[in-house]
């Protein structure tokens, strides 16, 4: 026992508590200090609580540390500071959140000039969120004092430490009407203009993607906390900034007004795809269809589309000019002109603009041609896959167009092809005169010719292949294109126009896209769909495929676990295995409990009904008998042995007397086992073993007696019938001293052999619950 020994010390933190001189150094500097914090060690709070020591802490993650100290340890002291007064104690939490002067040193930290040493900047953050998170009216006020809080923030914002700590300040603050206060405090701030301000090309690029991301972050937050929160009706002022026509517009022009820099155009892409984000997918630009049922939609506000439609002709530039990058080695070469992050950011907006079925912007694109560049970019880089994917979402939008124009997208992206972050809902927009879905897929298959660059592109493959060469990258996304055009012919919104735009090709054009569908296109998704490793076990047993199908599926399997665990244990639960409470108790305090379940074994033989093999049993008898029959003398019978073969067999109590009667007899003939065989007679008494050689065959002795009308070596088995005689079980441990009831338990039946000269004598005592086999000549019986 470990109390025994005396080893449960105590820490060495209370030792150094103990001392009048300890500093806080010294404490920080044992192993456990932390955990006595966490553990609440009233004497280390309060020295801890004590104003130097909290003052010094606070200190330590807002001051760089001596720059002649080791490397190695020059960030301890500031990492345990942290580490203390963020360990969620309620003792410190309130000493740090209600005392203005450690929050004024705390905040002191901001007054740096940048950059912020990142360590310490995210030392102070994590200190800052616990308190607003803890003691959020007290810092919240504290912090809205500060007039320059927001712009100390902004200023620093290259540091990611202070994105998190902008973000904290919106997704952290409870309860509810606290938040909406913050949030109109950071609304009446502008930082949502001032972040959209720093995505400038005159800006760092840091300082660029941190606002960039912050802005991502604040359109998602405020989205999923107005779902989770819809008891309130005020709507957030962050979100409804952001998704302003002004604040898009100005976003526009800070992207494409001046210098265009691929880190702004990058930047500002992705806040706009956020913002037509109507779906949170598990999959960057797929949609996880195992979990469509639990996404929340978001409906797209049309003052996002109003402010980016007529900035669509920059972004069709950007395609054809975007900002000059160097060459680059790839694994297939030397790529002199690289498609770059900018057209490809370009290609990702079109196609989610694409599948929001807005009328005036696929009238647009359809006047810049756009779809048309994107198919010259999709065959020139053939080895980019990030593209290729772009250009298939953007043809399956169009495809799933829905024929009633101003009809949402919703319903249409239920295909099996539905792509690109979901379903998108969008305000009814004014139209041109023309049907914008109409416009649409005509563009494509007139315009773009579609059809014809797919098949002129699988025969350049053909050939290139043909000729040794490689198998080009956009094949896939080829097929893919080739399939979805195909299924839009036999089921789809656009089955319609589709067909007809077939039909109206010239006449070898649409002879070649017939054969390529019926032929090339079916080949190609043969092998596509060919399991690439067998399901099935190369060398399986008989003995496998039992295993296999003994055992259920999976989901079977769980299903009968779980029903398992649901049912109740009732008073009953044992019985329904077949069990009673008298067999788990002890068996000593009754005698007869070994025979109370003997006793209820049943046979029903019928002596009345002829056994079906009783023919076949007698036939193969007379036979063998025939076979065996033999003139010399018979052995001496052996003396008289008796053999106990138990209780098990017998079923009711023994009548009084043994007078035979037809009804109720056994038929020996139906034991075959215990008679004749092609072997011979067999029989499992010892007397057997006696008159039988060591093959297990008849002696001559006893083949000498065997007559013809005799079957077996017992007429017993045909001529013969015995009594069928049961014990009692109650009869047990009745009285010894009654000689007549002892008697009257006993019946012997005697059975004589064909020969007359050798006599089976059967006893039963049905008080002792025994039968007694007994084989005696005639003279032991005293017959003569």
């Amino acid at each position: 026992m470990f109390w025994k020994f005396d080893l449960n010390t105590t820490s060495h933190v209370d030792k150094l508590l103990d001392k009048e001189d300890v500093t806080l150094h010294e404490l920080m500097d044992e192993d456990d200090i932390l955990q006595e914090c966490k553990a609440q060690n009233r004497k280390l709070l309060d020295f801890i609580c004590q104003q130097h020591c909290m003052e010094e802490l606070v200190s330590l993650i807002t001051h760089e540390p001596p720059v002649d100290m080791d490397e190695k340890v020059r960030f301890k002291y500031p990492n345990t500071a942290c580490e203390l007064l963020t360990s969620d104690v309620p003792q410190i939490n309130d000493k740090l959140g209600g005392d203005e002067t450690l929050l004024n040193i705390l905040y002191d930290f901001l007054d740096h000039e940048p950059p912020l040493n990142p360590l310490l900047a995210s030392f102070f953050s994590k200190t800052i969120g616990n308190l607003i998170a803890r003691k959020t009216e007290q810092v919240i006020a504290f912090l809205r004092k500060k007039d320059q809080f927001i712009s100390l923030v902004l200023k620093h914002i290259d540091t990611s430490a202070m994105m998190d700590l902008l973000l904290r300040l919106i997704s952290c603050v409870e309860p509810a009407p606290l938040r909406q206060e913050v949030l109109n405090w950071l609304n009446e701030a502008k930082v949502i203009q001032r972040l959209v301000e720093l995505i400038q090309w005159s800006q760092d690029e840091d300082r660029q993607s941190n606002a960039s991301q912050t802005l991502c972050d604040i359109i998602r937050l405020s989205r999923d906390q107005g779902n989770q929160l819809q008891e309130i009706s005020e709507p957030d002022p962050l979100l409804t900034a952001l998704e302003s026509q002004e604040c898009v517009e100005q976003l526009l022009k800070n992207m494409f007004d001046g210098d265009q820099t691929e880190n702004c155009i990058v930047n500002g892409t992705q806040i706009l795809l956020t913002l037509l984000e109507t779906r949170r997918s598990g999959v960057e630009g797929l949609m996880d269809s195992f979990s469509q049922g639990f996404e929340r939609s978001y409906t797209v506000n049309s003052s996002i589309l109003h402010g980016i439609e007529p900035r669509l002709k920059d972004f069709h530039q950007l395609l054809l000019n975007p900002p000059k990058k160097t060459s680059i080695l790839t694994t297939i070469g030397v790529l002199e002109e690289p498609l770059g992050n900018a057209r490809l950011h370009g290609a990702r907006l079109i196609a989610a603009l694409l599948h929001t079925n807005t009328p005036s912007i696929n009238y647009e694109l359809c006047r810049l041609n756009t779809m048309d560049l994107l198919l010259d970019l999709f065959f020139k880089y053939t080895w980019n896959n990030f593209l290729h994917f772009q250009v298939e979402l953007c043809i399956a939008a169009i495809l799933l167009h829905s024929v009633h124009e101003g009809k949402s997208a919703t319903n249409d992206l239920e295909n099996k092809e539905e792509v690109l972050n979901g379903n998108v809902t969008t305000e009814n927009l004014k139209t041109p005169d023309h049907s914008p879905e109409n416009i649409m897929v005509t563009h494509l298959f007139q315009k773009c010719c579609l059809l014809q660059r797919i098949l002129d592109a699988w025969e350049v493959n053909d050939k290139i292949q043909a000729e040794g060469g490689m198998r080009r990258g956009n094949m896939g996304h080829l097929t893919r294109i080739a399939n979805a055009v195909v299924q839009n012919m036999e089921k789809g919104p656009m089955q319609t126009q589709t067909s007809e735009f077939i039909k109206e090709l010239p006449e070898d054009c649409r002879g070649r896209w017939e054969s390529f569908v019926e032929e090339t296109l079916r080949e190609t998704n043969r092998k596509n769909t060919v399991d690439l490793v067998s399901t099935h076990h190369l060398h399986s047993s008989s003995e496998d495929e039992d295993i296999e199908s003994a055992f259920p599926n999976e989901l079977s399997l769980q299903q009968a676990f779980s029903e398992y665990q649901i049912q109740q244990m009732t008073a009953n639960f044992v019985d329904q295995f077949g069990f009673n409470d008298e067999e788990f108790a002890d068996q000593d305090d009754n005698i007869n409990a070994p025979f109370d379940r003997i006793a209820e074994i049943n046979f029903n033989i019928d002596a009345d009904d002829d056994s079906p093999n009783a023919s076949l049993f007698e036939a193969c008898c007379n036979e063998r008998i025939q076979h065996k029959r033999s003139p010399v003398n018979s052995k001496p019978p052996a003396p008289c042995v008796a053999m106990d073969v138990g209780s098990s067999v017998w079923d009711s109590a023994a009548p009084e007397t043994a007078t035979p009667e037809e009804k109720g007899w056994a038929k020996f003939t139906d034991f075959q086992p215990f008679c004749c065989s092609e072997s011979g007679p067999r029989c499992s008494s010892p007397v057997d073993t006696e008159s039988s050689d060591s093959e297990g065959n008849p002696k001559q002795g006893q083949d000498k007696n065997f007559s013809a009308a005799s079957p077996c070596v017992w007429n017993v088995c045909v001529a013969r019938k015995a009594p069928l005689v049961a014990s009692d079980s109650s009869s047990s441990g009745g009285s010894d001293s009654e000689e007549e009831e002892d008697k009257a338990d006993i019946v012997t039946e005697t059975i004589s052999t064909g020969s007359g000269q050798e006599t089976i004598k059967l006893t039963v005592d049905a008080k002792n619950e025994k039968a007694v086999f007994t084989r005696c000549d005639r003279k032991q019986l005293g017959m003569g």
